[in-house]
């Protein structure tokens, strides 16, 4: 069995290393399918776990991303894929693959969040920075992909716990979540910005506002001057 992971792992090396160092032509390599791309979900789940795990490069680990991603959209594969993303997210030691991630956790969040919710509450004030930053990227993703949301108060504890750390990319997730925050709850997330306007961090107000309207950024800009 090891020698059939350790031979597939060879043959996304050999994949990733001819490939351009681009997304776009990773996943057009990954859609021509891999030499065990016609057995099982579970048993590819297993060697692709194998890939995540001993992959030395980030053009490897991606198409190990790539596979779930596949998967996503059907419902039936989602504890599979949260139990694995959980488990992934172990190795993740940047902002790419935790957002690759993110866009997994989302997707599930709609379909169990009975099971999904509480772990992001555990990473929230997890000493792993980047199991803070999953703790609220997760929750929205780019909300335009989702169909179900989360309560507003479900996503608005998380992000106000994380209002003052100190880490620069959980700032920047705060700030995206807060972005997204506003698409879906804009009069809730209007009210929580000016309420908590002199601790927003200056890197999660820039993307905070990114979407908003000239008139809703010179008074949450009115606002902060003043504070």
């Amino acid at each position: 069995m090891d020698n059939q992971y350790k031979g597939f792992l060879e043959e996304v090396k050999g994949i990733a290393e001819s490939t351009n160092h681009i997304i776009p032509a990773h996943r057009s390599a990954a859609a021509k399918g891999y030499s065990i791309s016609g057995i099982p979900f579970e048993e590819q789940l297993m060697i692709w776990d194998y890939v995540w795990n001993n992959g030395q490069s980030f053009w490897v680990r991606i198409h190990a991303f790539f596979f779930l991603e596949r998967y996503m959209k059907k419902a039936e594969h989602h504890k599979i894929l949260w139990d694995t993303s959980i488990a992934w997210q172990e190795k993740v030691a940047d902002w790419s693959f935790c957002d690759s991630l993110a866009k997994i956790n989302t997707r599930v969040l709609e379909t169990l969040p009975e099971e999904v919710y509480p772990v992001l509450q555990a990473w929230n004030t997890h000493p792993d920075l980047w199991k803070r930053r999953q703790s609220v990227v997760s929750l929205l993703y780019f909300s335009r992909t989702k169909k179900k949301y989360l309560p507003y108060g479900q996503i608005e504890v998380l992000v106000r716990k994380l209002l003052d750390d100190a880490e620069y990319y959980v700032q920047k997730g705060v700030g995206w979540t807060l972005r997204e925050m506003h698409t879906v709850y804009p009069v809730e997330t209007m009210e929580f910005l000016k309420r908590n306007i002199a601790q927003i961090k200056p890197i999660a107000f820039t993307i905070a506002i990114e979407k908003m309207s000239a008139v809703e950024k010179e008074v949450l800009k009115a606002g902060r001057k003043k504070s």
